[in-house]
This record gives structure tokens, C-alpha cells and sequence, in this order.
């Protein structure tokens, strides 16, 4: 039993002895263990900072040599704004253009606090919908837009601003130096730089949207369009235009003036009109001012009306070209005729016959009248066809109204058209028309483009004589010198043409007491080079305060002649002699 004790204490010493020895051994193997696994994990912290760092350094590298960047973010689902061509006179000066805009876009997922951005924009922004902004910023979407085409010192302000999740994108904003001068041709775009009306539109559908689509038309320098306007003469038009509308107290009022050789316009003013630069505008309780857009509609090639006797041009071109009259040809218009329950008769009669040159001096119904009938209702369609007046005018112009004519032409209707009434064609129509009565015959297509003398000859129709249009140079001159073409005259530029003073046409009536008044001229008269066309729609009064042609619209020939005759290059010539074998020959 002592043995056995003494064996057991004698081991438990053995094992005490040996138990400190390996704890040490034991400890330092686990500290060892932890160091390797502290420099390993030192290491790979170390290592992936270093890569961090070197992202960061070549992401900053990147933006060093990168263009400079006007936009804080820009999404890429955003389509940049394509360019459009300069817009020029034929002269070359500038009618529209493009500029450097931004506009102001928002991230709705970046933004903080939606009122505190409202309130800080709209010390910067005029006019800015709360409401509306409001709820675009809390859109669950990535791109909302808030404010198109910001000038630099907006875009200055709000960057000073700091806000959070939003950003400006480069835009393209169109600019029109001459305001509205030329708007109804020019036209305007919208907020997108998409034409839509006048020679902006045109562009459009000649394949610039199509490279807009592409993005072939994005930061291209196009070469600029010109176009046949002259905007000396066309500023001095629409001042004539606007100063007649008001001095008439006229619902509206328009002009144009049309190469007899070219086709080209040279000017064109319809007012009321617009501003292209501000093509819509809100009233005060924010709705759109419709008053204003309506000045978007141009009444020289958009609209229709009865031309009155302006038409008796064309009829007694007809009677002269088939051989029916001649320049010496009398006509009875003693009295009134009656046909189909309709009585014609002269608002001027003269109770007697007329020579074909009195017809045209005293605007005779009777006598007009009289020559449709000896050419018949199908010849007086066709002529009427031949002459473009009776089908839609061919031109850059969108939106070009289609005449209106009856069904079916009975004699009652060729007698009324005769001198203008029971059919409606656009003013513009009609002056291109009458310039194929005097330039030796030959009817060209209107353009708004530049256009050469070559270009006009091939695509030039015959469509009368030139003994006709010699004959109705006579009229036109003899007219202004003794008909009621008087007031348009202009010493040195031999002014002639005819009047036209229409009942306008109200809910399908016509209208005893409100006109629709126009002339239709040319000059010089000896070799005539344009066809001026003046209307005045409604007017009130007029020159001596009548309220026929005369005294309204051959006042504004008569001033736009003296304005551009010299610009237009015409030189005045004294001592004209009128013999009609002066006009023969073009």
C-alpha cells in the first residue's frame, strides 16, 4: 500500500514538472500563428487599398485630359438636340440660327429633400411651377426634366446652389435675329429644335429630320439655307402691312412681291403675326393665350378668299388669248343682265358700251360678264386651270390652302367668277398668276429659295400668247393711269394693275357691309420685273374714308413701291410714253 502511494506521488510530481514546459510551447506556437495572420491580413488591406488608390488616380488622370464638362451627370437614355443650318436672306444675313443652351434636369433616386430643392430653384428660375416641379422630383425614375434652356447665369446660380441629384444637359435653342419680321415664312420650332411651320418645317421634311434621327446632324456644321426674301425689303413690307391694319382698323392685312422672271418672293408679311423667338405665350392664370397663336396663321398662302376683281384680270387675259375680244372690242353694258334669278350689274355703270380697256378701268361686272359668255363655261375652267387659280399652289410653303371652286360650273358660276366671286383662291396664288399675264406668258411655280433666270426657264409653262400679255401690260398700265389703280402710282416707276373689293363671305353670306379688299400690281409698266400684291381684310376705313379697294389696298402699293423700288433695283424712268406698241415686245 506505502508502495504504491509512493509510485502515485512520484508520478503526479512527473507529470507536474512536465506541465509548464509545454503551456510555454503551446503559447508561443499560438503567438507565432497570430503574427503570420496579422502580416497576411496587413498585406491584403495594404494591397487593396493600393488598388483603390489606383483607380482613383487613373479616374483623375482620365478627367484631367478629358474635355471640360458643362453638366454635372447626364443620363445616356437623353438624346442630345441636333443642329440645325443657319437660315439666310439672298443676301446673306442671318434669319435664324442656333445658340448654346443647357437645361436643367433632375434624378428624382438622388434627391434629398424635394420642397428645400423647389425653394432654392425658384429663386433662380422665373415663373416655376411648385406644384409641378414638386412631383417630377418625387417620380420613382432616373431622368426628369425641369426647366428647358436655361441662359449661363441661370446655370451659374443654380450650380452655386449645391444641390444634390440634379444636373444640366447642352441643348441647341433657335434663334431669330428679325423677331417678326419674316415669321410666316421663316416659321418656327419647338422646344426639341423640330420645324414646325414655314421654311422650318420645309427643312424638316427635305431629309433634316431624317439625319436628326441618326444622329448625323448632332454637332455637324450645316451649310446655311438661303432663301429668296430680301430683308430689307421684306422688314419694309411688314411695317407698310402692320401701319395699314391699323390705320384701317382692318382685321388683318397682308403683301407680297414676286420676281415676274424667277418666281422668286421677295417679301411676304401677313399680319396679325408672331414673334418666332416667343411662338406661344402664358397668360396669367397660366393658360395658353390663343389670341396670340393665332397670329401663327398666314393669311398670303394658308388661307382662301374671293380675290373680287382682281379676277377680271384673268377673264379678259382668256377673251384676248382665244381670239374672242381684242384691245379694241366694244361690249354692251347698257343694263343689268339677269340670269338663273341672279341680276349683274355695275357697282360704277356707266350705262353705255365699253371699249375692253373700259372694262378694265371701270371694273364693269356687265362687260366682264359679257367676254366669259363668248368663251363659254368649259373654256373659262380651263383657262381658270391653265393658270393654276382652280388647284393647290406648288411651293416650300407647308400648309398651302386648295381653292375652292363650285362642283360643277353652270354659266351662272363662270358670270360670277368672271369678276371674282363664287371662287377662293390664296392671295399668293393669285399674284403668281397675274405675274404670267405680264411677263410674256409664262406661268412659274413661286419659291422661296434662291432661284436663277436658268432655273425659272426650265421650269416655266406657257400658258397665254405674248400679244396677249402684251395686251394686258396695256391694261394694267392703263389702269394705273386712269382707272382705280391712280392711288398706287408712283412717278418714275409707272405703276398698274387692278383693284379688287369683295362682300366677304360670313356664314356662308355675304356680307353688304364688310370688304375684302386687295390689289394686284406690277412695275415698271414698260418692262415690268414684279407683281406686287396688297390685301386688306375688313377694314373699317381707308384713304378720304372710303372703304373700297382704292382707298385701302392701292395706298399700300403705292408706299411699298416708293420703299424698295430703288432696293429692288429698279431705276425710275420720266416721260413714259403708254402707246400700247411700247408694250408689245418683253
Amino acid at each position: 500500500m506505502i508502495a504504491f502511494v509512493v509510485r502515485l506521488k512520484s508520478r503526479a510530481h512527473f507529470i507536474i514538472q512536465r506541465s509548464p514546459l509545454r503551456s510555454r510551447e503551446a503559447i508561443l506556437g499560438s503567438a507565432a500563428r497570430r503574427r503570420v495572420d496579422a502580416k497576411m491580413r496587413l498585406g491584403l488591406l495594404i494591397a487593396v487599398f493600393a488598388v483603390l488608390y489606383g483607380v482613383v488616380a487613373a479616374r483623375l488622370v482620365q478627367y484631367g485630359f478629358a474635355e471640360p464638362v458643362t453638366t454635372a451627370w447626364i443620363n445616356s437614355g437623353a438624346t442630345a438636340v441636333a443642329s440645325r443650318p443657319d437660315i439666310v436672306d439672298r443676301n446673306g444675313r442671318l434669319l435664324a440660327t442656333d445658340l448654346n443652351m443647357v437645361s436643367l434636369y433632375a434624378d428624382p433616386r438622388r434627391v434629398v429633400d424635394a420642397d428645400e430643392v423647389v425653394e432654392k430653384l425658384a429663386t433662380v428660375i422665373p415663373n416655376l411651377d411648385w406644384r409641378e416641379t414638386h412631383r417630377r422630383l418625387r417620380m420613382d425614375s432616373g431622368f426628369q426634366w425641369l426647366r428647358r434652356q436655361l441662359t449661363p447665369r441661370q446655370q451659374a446660380d443654380i450650380l452655386n446652389l449645391g444641390i444634390p441629384g440634379i444636373g444640366f444637359r447642352p441643348e441647341k435653342r433657335r434663334f431669330y435675329p428679325g423677331g417678326p419680321t419674316a415669321s410666316h415664312i421663316i416659321g418656327h420650332v419647338n422646344v426639341d429644335n423640330q420645324g414646325l411651320a414655314g421654311m422650318e418645317r420645309y427643312l424638316d421634311q427635305q431629309g433634316l429630320a431624317d439625319l436628326r434621327a441618326t444622329g448625323l446632324a448632332s454637332g455637324v456644321a450645316l451649310e446655311p439655307v438661303k432663301l429668296s426674301i430680301d430683308l430689307r425689303v421684306q422688314n419694309i413690307v411688314r411695317e407698310i402691312v402692320v401701319k395699314a391694319k391699323t390705320d384701317y382698323q382692318a382685321e388683318a392685312a397682308g403683301a407680297v412681291i414676286v420676281d415676274v422672271e424667277t418666281g422668286e418672293v421677295l417679301a411676304m408679311a401677313s399680319v396679325p403675326d408672331y414673334d418666332p423667338n416667343e411662338p406661344s405665350r402664358t397668360l396669367a392664370d397660366g393658360s395658353i393665350d390663343r389670341e396670340y397663336e393665332k397670329g401663327w396663321f398666314n393669311r398670303m398662302s394658308n388661307a382662301t378668299f374671293e380675290m373680287g376683281s382682281t379676277f377680271k384680270s384673268f377673264t379678259l387675259a382668256m377673251g384676248l388669248d382665244a381670239g374672242a375680244i381684242t384691245l379694241n372690242s366694244v361690249v354692251d353694258a347698257t343694263r343689268p343682265i339677269r340670269i338663273g334669278g341672279f341680276t349683274i350689274k355695275d357697282f360704277w355703270g356707266r350705262n353705255r358700251p365699253l371699249s375692253i380697256p373700259e372694262v378694265f378701268q371701270y371694273s364693269s361686272n356687265i362687260g366682264t360678264a359679257a367676254v366669259a359668255d363668248m368663251v363659254g363655261v368649259e373654256s373659262h375652267q380651263q383657262f381658270l386651270t391653265k393658270l393654276g387659280l382652280l388647284s393647290r399652289m406648288e411651293t416650300e410653303m407647308p400648309g398651302v390652302a386648295t381653292p375652292t371652286q363650285p362642283r360643277a360650273w353652270k354659266k351662272i358660276n363662270s358670270v360670277t367668277i368672271s369678276f371674282g366671286h363664287g371662287i377662293a383662291t390664296t392671295p399668293l396664288q393669285t399674284a403668281v398668276a397675274a405675274a404670267a399675264l405680264i411677263n410674256g406668258g409664262n406661268l412659274i411655280s413661286p419659291t422661296f429659295l434662291s432661284r436663277s433666270k436658268d432655273e425659272a426657264a426650265a421650269l416655266s409653262r406657257a400658258v397665254i400668247n405674248g400679244k396677249t400679255s402684251a395686251d394686258m401690260r396695256y391694261l394694267f398700265n392703263w389702269n394705273g393711269i386712269k382707272g382705280s389703280g391712280r392711288r398706287a402710282q408712283v412717278d418714275g416707276f409707272h405703276v398698274g394693275g387692278k383693284t379688287g373689293t369683295a362682300e366677304k363671305v360670313i356664314n356662308g353670306r355675304y356680307a353688304k357691309d364688310i370688304n375684302f379688299n386687295s390689289f394686284v400690281a406690277a412695275f415698271p409698266m414698260h418692262k415690268p420685273r414684279y407683281v406686287v400684291l396688297s390685301m386688306i381684310d375688313a377694314p373699317k376705313t381707308g384713304e378720304n374714308g372710303g372703304r373700297t379697294a382704292a382707298s385701302t389696298a392701292a395706298p399700300m402699293i403705292r408706299e411699298i413701291v416708293t420703299q424698295t423700288a430703288a432696293l429692288l433695283g429698279v431705276k425710275p424712268r420720266f416721260g413714259y410714253d403708254a402707246a400700247p406698241e411700247l408694250l408689245m415686245d418683253y
